[in-house]
């Protein structure tokens, strides 16, 4: 388990974000309490929870050996839905790793309540750094996390390490093109304190470094800013009850924020998919 002052700064100031009442009671109220990732949508209305629960379908359903004999470790677990959902259906153990203390607890608290708590563990700490052993898991797994890191290098360093001969890494996270302009998503960046964004290619010459071997990226870039734009409008929906639980000053940000993903989506400088590979 990571100490809090294991953390760099930017984890760190990530950790005290997701730990504030303010963020935790946005997203449990908005995502709707079980995810934190960006959904897969069929339809402009769609509500949040269902587009969220079908990425991790999609995501679920690439694993090519499923079944209660495999162990999963869950990276930036949130709320912890992808555990419940492959312990619920395929009676597998999950770690759920997440830095935030606050969003852990909700995610302990639904493990029991669902009665699955004896086949998830709920994990304080960062994926930089992983207290398991080489070849620990079946199944790595991450939605929109990494983008939090200040070193990614060193995190598919540590997914390589951990992940089994066979196994199965599966991960999504916003993405800067390729090609992007130097400077276009700065407003995203300063919104979330880093400088950068990984890129497809940045994880496909990562990941190859270490001995994964690409799969699969189903590209689905059309869903960021069809996400975003789902989330602003929820957002300005509700917003006078939001404002019981969640200050003015944090709902104007994030409003602001949210319009930044929608725009650098739309201008095809971001983009976002399902990556697979293998070890």
């Amino acid at each position: 388990m990571s100490k809090a002052n294991d953390y760099s700064s930017t984890v760190q100031t990530a950790r005290e974000y997701y730990n504030s009442e303010d963020a935790d009671n946005f997203y449990y109220t908005i995502w709707g309490g079980e995810d934190l990732h960006i959904g897969i949508y069929e339809s402009e209305d769609e509500p949040i929870l269902e587009a969220s629960r079908r990425t991790i379908e999609r995501i679920a359903s690439k694993i090519r050996n499923p079944g209660k004999e495999m162990k999963v470790i869950d990276l930036g677990a949130g709320y912890g839905g992808v555990g419940r959902y492959l312990a619920r259906n395929y009676g597998c153990r999950v770690v759920s790793l997440n830095l935030s203390e606050v969003e852990n607890e909700r995610n302990r608290k639904m493990n029991k309540e669902a009665g699955l708590d004896d086949l998830i563990e709920v994990v304080d700490g960062s994926f930089q750094k992983l207290d398991y052993g080489d070849n620990s898991f079946n199944v790595v797994w991450s939605q929109d996390s990494f983008l939090h890191s200040d070193d990614r290098g060193q995190v598919i360093t540590e997914v390589a390490r951990v992940l089994k001969p066979g196994g199965d890494f599966v991960f999504t996270d916003p993405m800067q093109t390729d090609k992007c302009p130097d400077g276009v998503l700065q407003p995203i960046l300063d919104r979330i304190h880093l400088d950068t964004l990984g890129s497809p290619g940045f994880y496909r010459q990562t990941a190859g470094k270490h001995g994964l071997r690409e799969l699969e990226f189903e590209d689905l870039t059309d869903q960021l800013p069809r996400h975003y734009s789902r989330v602003l409008k929820e957002t300005e929906r509700r917003e006078t009850d939001l404002r019981k639980v969640v200050s003015a000053e944090y709902i104007e940000r994030m409003k602001s924020g949210l319009k930044h993903w929608i725009e650098g989506g739309r201008k095809g400088y971001l983009t976002w998919g399902i990556f697979h590979f293998s070890k």
